[in-house]
């Protein structure tokens, strides 16, 4: 019954607002995969970290949303694949120093199935109910210099409405 209630939220995505630290731009950027606002398929866009293995993905929303599951693969040689994640919410901003000293909200010990087949990655759903902002930070992969990840898709409900205040006027009393 949850798995019926949850959609992609990529469709919420804030695409003005996404980042990626250590991403191997412009070649292999989360841009790449995200773009079409859903998990990506192509074998010709994926994310690839740039000076060392780790990433820092920043996935900001449009509006409040409610976060049950991830979805990370990776079709990339095992030594390429994410081995260790930590998720953060709500962070303003996060830096490779933030991530490391920071209490993340999950960590995760991503599996080669969950990889190689896109399986569902659950989350601990009470601690993610009002998320305007989800990062993930790639710790170590399998033992290359660079990771690499094919697709990524958030999976939840949507909590609120859309912050779109491009309609807004200002209106005289």
């Amino acid at each position: 019954m949850e798995d019926a209630l949850e959609t992609s939220l990529l469709e919420a995505l804030d695409g003005q607002q996404l980042n990626c630290l250590n991403e191997d731009a412009p070649a292999h950027t989360l841009r790449d995969i995200v773009s079409a606002k859903q998990l990506n398929t192509s074998p010709d866009a994926f994310l690839l970290s740039d000076v060392d293995e780790q990433l820092i993905l920043t996935i900001p929303f449009n509006q409040m949303v409610r976060v049950r599951a991830l979805v990370l693969t990776s079709k990339g040689p095992a030594a390429q694949r994410p081995v260790r994640a930590k998720i953060f919410v709500n962070v303003p901003t996060l830096g490779f120093d933030d991530a490391t000293t920071l209490p993340p909200v999950q960590e995760l010990e991503l599996t080669e199935t969950q990889l190689t087949q896109g399986a569902r990655i659950p989350l601990r759903f009470v601690r993610f109910q009002s998320v305007n902002s989800l990062h993930i930070f790639i710790e170590s992969n399998g033992g290359d210099e660079q990771t690499r990840i094919d697709g990524v898709d958030v999976l939840g409900t949507q909590a609120g409405t859309t912050r779109d205040l491009s309609g807004l006027r200002v209106t005289e009393e």
